[in-house]
């Protein structure tokens, strides 16, 4: 059975998809939503070996001529250099306005796709398939698009919707551990944020860190449950004026960490799951929430196999002077989203340095 979302927005709204096997009826999808005939496939050689070949015949069987690119993999990759070689190919491959870049990957690959459809041209078709549960949950909804600039992460980019967000949970068999123990990174983060059920369910789970110890069912809600809280906070704020904001739990000390670690060391789950540890105490110190709740938490975030200290070697200063960089930095003040209840955060930029300082001392 197909699950579909809707994403409720003025200008464009969208579906996202979920079922098991969808992926062999991306051409029909598309084509039921009148794009143009060239298509661009974009992916990393790693995916696109697992699920290329599919992608690519059920759109040629629904009638689209098909190019395909394949970027390098890894978050060091994702530069405006490697945004020039997408735009080549483009050129190469005569795409118009009425053309579509199909992401076919994790988050690297869609932010990358989205801000290059965004671009070229000033703005066409665009459709995420992600093949992470990061990416799945997260980042494939929305429509934000960016790349990294040496000095941080997502610095440039541009809020570009995709026409549909297509989910086939069956390829998450294809992923390795650790990328899918990062995709459970942003599911504790919609139970933390937004729905307390969905928190309760992983909590009563025995085993989160490793799929194929994880129910079906349980599958199917953390889906459609993340997509829906996704859903629902884009709805409401397409361009992160205010409520959308809260989607950024964990990732304001999680980047400064991804950012000084050039990328390398932690995925990006894991620079979420390490904020989302500091914010909670950050939160119990200044009296927002009860320490069991911080406790709750954590045992969560250990629980799906992601840490809860900060890696070796990073300095707690260069942290602090990170955030400064953070794109939510507003009049010099650092932005956070800090937990009141599992389900309900608020926003603020009132947080004492020597708070931030404290909390991370003792991670």
């Amino acid at each position: 059975m197909t699950s579909i979302i809707n994403v409720n927005l003025p200008q464009q709204s969208y579906e996202i998809a979920i079922a098991p096997g969808i992926l062999d009826q991306l051409g029909q999808y598309l084509a039921d939503l009148n794009l143009g005939k060239k298509v661009l496939v974009v992916s990393n050689p790693t995916i696109f070996k697992h699920h290329g070949e599919r992608a690519i015949a059920s759109l040629k069987a629904a009638g689209f001529e098909v190019a395909s690119y394949s970027l390098p993999p890894g978050e060091r990759y994702k530069s405006l250099n490697s945004i020039q070689k997408l735009y080549d190919i483009a050129l190469e491959n005569r795409l118009e306005r009425s053309s579509t870049m199909v992401a076919l990957g994790g988050g690297v690959v869609g932010d990358m796709t989205g801000f290059a459809a965004a671009t070229w041209l000033r703005g066409i078709n665009v459709v995420q398939v992600p093949t992470t549960l990061l990416a799945m949950v997260d980042s494939s909804i929305g429509g934000k698009t960016g790349v990294n600039h040496p000095q941080g992460k997502n610095l440039i980019g541009a809020f570009h919707q995709p026409r549909l967000v297509l989910i086939d949970p069956e390829v998450l068999k294809t992923l390795p551990v650790r990328e899918f123990r990062a995709g459970m990174a942003e599911v504790i983060k919609y139970g933390v944020i937004w729905d307390a059920e969905l928190f309760s369910q992983m909590e009563a789970s025995k085993n989160l860190n490793q799929l194929r110890y994880i129910k079906p069912e349980l599958i199917d809600s953390i889906l459609t449950r993340s997509c829906q809280a996704k859903a629902d906070v884009v709805g409401k704020d397409e361009k992160e004026a205010g409520l959308r904001a809260i989607l950024n739990y964990g990732h304001t000390i999680g980047h400064a960490v991804e950012s000084l670690t050039n990328y390398r060391l932690i995925t990006h789950g894991e620079g979420v799951a390490i904020g989302m540890v500091a914010a909670g105490q950050i939160a119990a110190n200044l009296g927002l929430w009860q320490q069991e709740d911080t406790e709750r938490q954590n045992a969560l975030i250990q629980k799906a196999g992601l840490p809860t200290k900060l890696p070796d070697g990073v300095d707690i200063e260069a942290i602090i002077e990170a955030l400064q960089l953070d794109k939510k930095v507003k009049a010099g003040k650092v932005r956070f989203i800090l937990p009141t209840q599992i389900g309900v955060v608020t926003i603020t930029d009132d947080v004492p340095s020597e708070t931030i300082r404290e909390v991370l001392r003792a991670m």
